[in-house]
């Protein structure tokens, strides 16, 4: 069928609208008609030529939501008319598959990034040129995605659809590492560097988990005011002084610190803020050369940990985080504002600078 879909190409400020060709789904594949997608900084990065490396052209996205319009033979958990969140690529069968942490599945970073399913195909074409797509097994910057049935998640008829699609990675990002990645206690603190989407859901998860301290570390006053109405129980100015005001909230150190920038300075931070036996959690690479101070780790039995996707099963964790919608207690919805899919343009630039904390393209 013919679609609209935002497609990056070398030279191009911002992906721009076409019409492509979409294949009919496969055995285990269902058509979903997108009705909203966030913007994520990966697809920023992505369509820049920053960090992982993708071919092009390419139709990025990868925080969509919609409604299921044709299943292929072999789908059985998904209907004709289902909503649902669609999340990111995995095989299905490797050894972290089989335990339901399809973030660390060992082919994520080749399904996700490479432009393809899994044998090499892309669902996406135009005549006489190769379009690549199938990123994250999405690619949901388009009117309508094939997606492998284990990535899209069925969710309730009665919530907003279109407010939805950034669970499948920026909220079930920050969320997922508090509660999956940490399991953070009650009574144990943690400090949040940069609260954009993924800081922010973090927050808000450190609140469900009844930590006693939550402390918000950005540029940006705004943010760390919105920071605050979403739980933090102290903001922190990121400057020159930082350092010191975190030792003063807490002098013993943060049980968790939880990193979303890539200024290596606030990777320094991040480890040297924790308590003994502390846990840095990290989302995102940094900027150039970085190297912990190998002493103060071994001396305080602190650790760095890695996380994707916040070490969430998408399955599990975005119905847990809609419930957490539902009760008051996880509002992202405060987060997001909405573009009209022709107005990605406006969309791209105000995430770029950090204008907007969520935008969402509407189909």
């Amino acid at each position: 069928m013919k679609i609209q879909a935002a497609v990056s190409r070398e030279g191009r400020a911002h992906p721009v609208i076409e019409e492509l060709e979409l294949d009919a789904p496969r055995s285990d594949e269902v058509r979903v008609r997108i009705v909203a997608s966030g913007i994520c900084h990966t697809d920023l990065y992505c369509h820049a030529g920053l960090g992982v490396p993708v071919p092009r052209p390419i139709v990025l996205g990868h925080e969509g939501a919609g409604i299921v319009e044709a299943v292929g033979s072999g789908v059985q958990s998904l209907a004709v008319g289902d909503h649902v969140v669609l999340s990111g690529a995995s095989c299905g069968h490797c050894p972290k598959c089989r335990v339901g942490r399809p973030t660390y599945c060992r082919d994520t970073m080749r399904l996700s990034f490479g432009g393809a399913r899994a044998d090499g195909t892309s669902p996406l074409s135009r005549p006489g040129e190769h379009i690549h797509g199938a990123f994250f097994a999405q690619s949901s910057f388009a009117t309508h995605v094939v997606a492998p049935e284990r990535s899209a998640v069925k969710v309730p008829r009665d919530i907003p659809l279109h407010l939805l699609g950034p669970l499948g990675c920026g909220l079930i990002t920050g969320a997922g590492s508090v509660l999956e990645a940490f399991r953070l206690r009650p009574g144990e603190t943690l400090v949040v560097f940069g609260v954009g989407s993924v800081g922010l859901a973090a927050v808000m998860a450190a609140r469900i988990a009844g930590a006693a301290r939550i402390a918000a570390v950005d540029i940006s006053p705004e943010r760390l005011q919105l920071a605050r109405e979403l739980g933090a129980t102290d903001t922190v100015l990121s400057n020159e002084a930082a350092a010191g005001a975190l030792r003063d909230l807490e002098p013993f150190g943060f049980t968790y610190s939880f990193n979303t920038t890539s200024a290596p300075e606030v990777f320094t931070l991040a480890a040297e803020c924790l308590a003994t036996e502390g846990t840095a959690g990290f989302v995102t690479r940094p900027r150039g050369a970085w190297a912990p101070n190998m002493a103060t780790l071994l001396a305080s039995g602190r650790r760095l940990q890695g996380i994707l996707g916040g070490s969430a099963a998408p399955q599990l964790y975005i119905p847990l985080l809609i419930e957490y919608w539902r009760q008051g207690r996880f509002p992202f919805d405060k987060l997001v504002r909405e573009f009209a899919f022709t107005d990605i343009a406006a969309a791209w630039d105000a995430c770029t600078r950090g204008e907007v904390v969520k935008p969402v393209l509407r189909m």
